[in-house]
């Protein structure tokens, strides 16, 4: 199934200061080469202290309104797909309504790294079925639930944010998409406590359980099978192959996942797309500040096909395809 809905406008937000893996290795057990060779990271974006994760979405947001030549008044609705929110309650996207301006319907989406693509269905759907025009924004601050004493999670993530415009229309295609969720074993990548199943408590923070933690391994396995999967699974659906994919955008964890899932795809590396070197995994922003950078790149042409995949913690994951017109597109 696909929606007759157009991405009118891509907006990103990167924090300004840059922790390269050469300042990483100033104060953990690590080394740039040791970095680069196995994650495919040179540098992240990580938010100053006054700040929080719905500022950068504001500032996505406002970039995304501007490249469609639209206003907030124009917008209905506002999706934040995020897994770091500024706060436990309330939502992160109300508070970034008010800031542009607005009281439309807004909510917040957890599917972690895929969630972009999930908030994408989300604001397809509520673009196809009546909203004027959807506002979606992948925001994080994974830096904040990063243990800073861990190298094996501290070095893989960044902050900044990216967003899309939804609008109706009936000559574009978004879709088909392919979703799916396993939550067998959530300890493969979660931050164990400051929920309701283990609150915060001196022990908790004793142990260290308020940070991400990740089992690399698994991790690796599980995230190259399932995009892989459901990238081939919207190409089937739509009567393509790879063949027929212009450019492919994957979330931006690691070079080898990334790599890996084009090998069982048959995906030329020159038809994929990377930002993981300058702005390590950003989860829910990873794959709009991918898309937008490929934009601004000059990598995307009228009639394009572009796949986008991605995989997150609990588990998730996703892809999705649709066709590029700059009419519809964005300005650049």
């Amino acid at each position: 199934m696909t929606l007759p809905v157009a991405i009118t406008g891509l907006g990103t937000y990167l924090p300004s200061k840059v922790v390269t893996n050469d300042d990483l290795a100033e104060v953990l057990d690590t080394s740039d080469e040791w970095i680069r060779t196995r994650t495919g990271i040179r540098q992240r974006h990580v938010l100053a202290e006054d700040q929080a994760t719905s500022d950068l979405a504001v500032e996505a947001g406002k970039a995304a309104l501007a490249d469609a030549g639209l206003g907030v008044e124009d917008i209905s609705a506002l999706i934040v797909a995020t897994t770091t929110p500024d706060h436990p309650v309330p939502g992160t996207a109300p508070i970034v309504a008010s800031a542009l301006g607005t009281e439309v319907a807004a909510f917040d989406l957890n599917a972690a790294c895929t969630g972009f693509i999930y908030g994408l269905r989300v604001g397809g759907a509520m673009a196809a079925t009546g909203d004027q025009a959807v506002l979606v924004i992948g925001a994080e601050s994974l830096t904040r639930i990063v243990d800073p004493e861990d190298r094996s999670t501290r070095v893989l993530f960044g902050d900044g944010a990216g967003a899309a415009v939804l609008v109706p229309d009936g000559s574009a295609a978004l879709g088909p998409f392919a979703l799916g969720a396993d939550g067998t074993d959530p300890s493969m990548l979660w931050t164990a406590a400051g929920g309701t199943r283990t609150p915060t408590s001196s022990q908790v923070l004793d142990e260290r359980a308020n940070y991400l933690s990740m089992r690399g391994g698994d991790v690796y396995r599980n995230a190259v099978v399932r995009m892989a999967a459901a990238a081939t699974s919207v190409l089937e659906r739509s009567s393509l192959s790879v063949a027929d994919v212009d450019l492919f955008v994957g979330h931006q964890a690691n070079i080898r996942i990334i790599e890996a899932v084009g090998k069982r795809l048959g995906m030329p590396g020159e038809r994929t797309h990377i930002t993981v070197d300058k702005h390590a995994n950003t989860s829910a922003a990873s794959v709009p500040l991918a898309l937008a950078d490929a934009r601004d790149a000059g990598r995307l042409k009228p009639g394009d096909t572009v796949l986008l995949a991605g995989f997150g913690a609990g588990l998730t994951f996703g892809a999705c395809l649709f066709s590029w017109s700059p009419s519809r597109g964005g300005t650049g």
